[in-house]
């Protein structure tokens, strides 16, 4: 054989192993997209499922949520009022 023709050789393999490795990503970024979708999917549905702990209780439990919470406001606030006293 001569030393261009070894080359020659030489390349053409290298060229198949590259053409292999490149199929090989193809392939496994073709199943990452498909992975990628059928996450994104269930991500989607597991929002649609999920509510704000305000939607999740009735009009009565909301308002009555919100005088508890004016209630210790009032209280933070009338704590703030007296300085550091310890009631």
């Amino acid at each position: 054989m001569t030393n261009g023709s070894q080359q020659n050789e030489r390349f053409n393999l290298l060229l198949g192993k590259i053409r292999e490795q490149s199929d090989a990503l193809k392939q496994e970024i073709k199943e990452l997209k498909k992975e990628n979708s059928r996450l994104k999917a269930k991500i989607e549905d597991i929002q649609g499922n999920q509510t704000d702990i305000f939607s999740a209780i009735n009009e009565s439990e909301r308002i009555a949520l919100r005088h508890q919470v004016i209630g210790l406001i009032s209280k933070i606030d009338k704590q703030l009022e007296g300085g550091n006293e310890v009631h």
